[in-house]
């Protein structure tokens, strides 16, 4: 099937993907760019994301992200992978030229590309092959096809997007399971309110053990975990914007105290939520300084 001449998608909401990134505010390497699905599309498509970086030899630009509940599909010159949830901080480190087309698949997409519970590719990556089978070489050759001349135009970006929509809607319709773990992730993901998985029972009429199961089963870690990973998202949103202190913000969280929102932030990102503030302060002021001195 020849790529789809759809023009580009226009940038989608960088909210959730920002807070999700701790991207340093210093840190060039890259080009970033968020697109959202065609509306027929998302139904198993969060959005696309398409890095393109430039690092000087013999330099590195680790880059480290709190993955949201979700897997993903990412192609480059080099592989071409799924993704399953990764618990805890996933670091990718980026090195001379490159590229990635990337696919946030939503909570449902991931059970019907795996055709398996997604606890067996928990923290772990396969071939995109094992996923997608004969769909896998056309989707990967049409990718790559698209990039070759200049990562960065938007018309590359649509064409390798459209291959990856050829590739995926045979997956249509979602069943009602999917679409049942789509609203409990998203219930989680939006009302700050959640801190209990109780709440997630009562909201959707299940037991703590059918939960247990679905969850398991669709994203591949458990309740406890998503509620956890908003909380994280959420702390890194405050913790850049500034103006509260780290008291509030467990307070607004329903942490216990401070002590506990500092334990759960320093054992997932391995920094604490005070290192990281600073950091983004610092970044932030050279940022600001470096743009100021530019002629």
């Amino acid at each position: 099937m020849e790529p789809d001449s759809t023009p580009p998608r226009a940038p989608a909401r960088a909210d959730l993907v920002e807070r999700a990134h701790l991207r340093d505010p210093r840190d060039t390497s890259h080009v970033m760019s968020r697109y959202d699905p065609d509306p027929g599309l998302a139904p198993l498509v969060r959005r696309f994301w398409i890095p393109v970086w430039s690092v000087p030899p013999g330099q590195e630009a680790p880059q480290q992200v709190l993955q949201h509940p979700v897997c993903l599909l990412v192609v480059t010159p080099d592989y071409a992978r799924f993704y399953g949830v990764t618990s805890g901080l996933s670091t990718t480190v980026l090195a001379g030229d490159g590229w990635a087309v990337g696919v946030m698949c939503t909570p449902a997409a991931g059970h019907l590309l795996a055709r398996r519970p997604l606890a067996e590719h928990a923290d772990r990556a396969v071939d995109v092959g094992e996923v997608l089978g004969a769909a896998a070489g056309p989707l990967v050759e049409r990718v790559r096809t698209a990039m070759a001349a200049d990562p960065l135009d938007p018309a590359a970006h649509a064409a390798a997007m459209a291959a990856y929509g050829d590739a995926l809607r045979p997956l249509l319709p979602v069943d009602a399971e999917g679409e049942l773990v789509d609203r409990v992730v998203a219930f989680v993901e939006e009302r700050t309110d959640v801190t209990r998985v109780s709440q997630v029972c009562e909201a959707f009429g299940l037991s703590e053990r059918a939960l247990q199961r679905l969850v398991h089963r669709r994203v591949g870690l458990t309740p406890k975990w998503l509620i956890q990973r908003r909380r994280l998202h959420e702390a890194v949103g405050r913790l850049r914007a500034g103006g509260t202190t780290h008291a509030e913000i467990a307070a607004d969280l329903g942490y216990a105290d401070q002590a506990h929102l500092v334990r759960d932030f320093s054992r997932v990102t391995g920094t604490t939520p005070g290192r990281f503030a600073a950091v983004h302060r610092t970044g932030v002021a050279q940022a600001q300084a470096d743009d100021a001195a530019r002629p």
